[in-house]
């Protein structure tokens, strides 16, 4: 897992601020990094307010220098200029299917104002198509100079056995880094109930409120349990049941933690909406606050 790292640029330096993570990664994992640049049909001429690389020369030397930023780092880089084909996102996820890449490492930022639209495009199609993880990158104007570290992972689960995919990727990740784990499994309230359970749930708010405490109880009970498997692989974990609306409450354990990073199970179901749409993991990824890992849940 993770033997090969992929990292998509546009020139542009909020592309370039995933390049530290990945150069992180690669050394702590001792992948080689391939470095894509997609020619696209009409470029502007600029992205982001820096020039657009729009030829394969330009793109080449560009690429020529980020090989020599990663080699200076000691990661084993190489640069690939692709023409797009269906679209920048779909050509992305195509040429890390044909570089055997297991890990894509971008930032999650877009032309146009359409942020959101760019990553979920990359994302959802990769995970689509294949079963690449994609490291999601808040972007920043430091580019290159972008801080990355990894001592502190946060993995969100449920009790259910598509969120525990999430699991044995942090472990790797966490052995790599010398990082620790972070369990977290968020009860809901009453009041922030939200699914089909809501409409009981305010007509029999105190049997509800019993019930919420059971599941609780059993929370605890079940993070223990995988908190143990990942102490028996080495790697220091602590569990942690939280009580209110799932994705508000991650995001602010996940600041009081000072986590690093979060590492999600998703559904790579087809389509925009079903991927992204509503789910805990696009709100997650939507506030843009920390580096997001996530992990295609196999189909079955």
């Amino acid at each position: 897992m993770f033997t090969r790292l992929l990292v998509p640029l546009d020139g542009s330096r909020l592309a370039e601020s995933a390049l530290p993570a990945a150069a992180e990664l690669a050394v702590r994992l001792q992948a080689p990094v391939v470095l894509l640049h997609v020619l696209e049909s009409g470029p502007p001429p600029t992205v982001h307010g820096d020039r657009h690389v729009r030829t394969e020369a330009e793109a080449r030397a560009y690429l020529d220098g980020a090989v020599e930023w990663m080699g200076r780092r000691g990661v084993t880089a190489r640069g690939v200029v692709c023409p797009e084909s269906g679209g920048v996102a779909a050509t992305i996820a195509r040429q890390a299917e044909a570089a055997g890449v297991d890990l894509i490492v971008l930032t999650s930022h877009g032309r146009g104002g359409v942020r959101g639209l760019l990553y979920g495009r990359v994302a959802e199609q990769v995970l689509q198509r294949g079963r690449t993880p994609v490291l999601l990158l808040p972007p920043s104007e430091r580019g290159r100079d972008a801080p990355f570290t990894c001592q502190r992972i946060l993995v969100p689960l449920d009790g259910s056995e598509a969120a525990e995919t999430a699991v044995e990727p942090g472990i790797r990740i966490a052995a790599a880094c010398g990082a620790d784990l972070l369990l977290v499994w968020v009860v809901p309230t009453v009041d922030t109930i939200s699914d089909e359970r809501a409409p009981a749930a305010r007509l029999m708010p105190t049997a509800a409120a019993a019930l919420l405490d059971v599941e609780a109880r059993e929370a605890a009970a079940y993070l223990e349990g995988v908190a143990a498997r990942v102490r028996a692989a080495g790697i220091a974990a602590r569990a942690a049941v939280e009580r209110g609306e799932p994705v508000q409450v991650l995001l602010e354990t996940a600041a009081r933690e000072r986590a690093d990073l979060i590492v999600m199970a998703t559904h790579g179901r087809s389509g925009v909406s079903a991927l992204w749409a509503g789910s805990v993991a696009s709100r997650v990824i939507g506030a843009g606050r920390r580096p997001v890992l996530l992990i295609r849940v196999p189909r079955t």
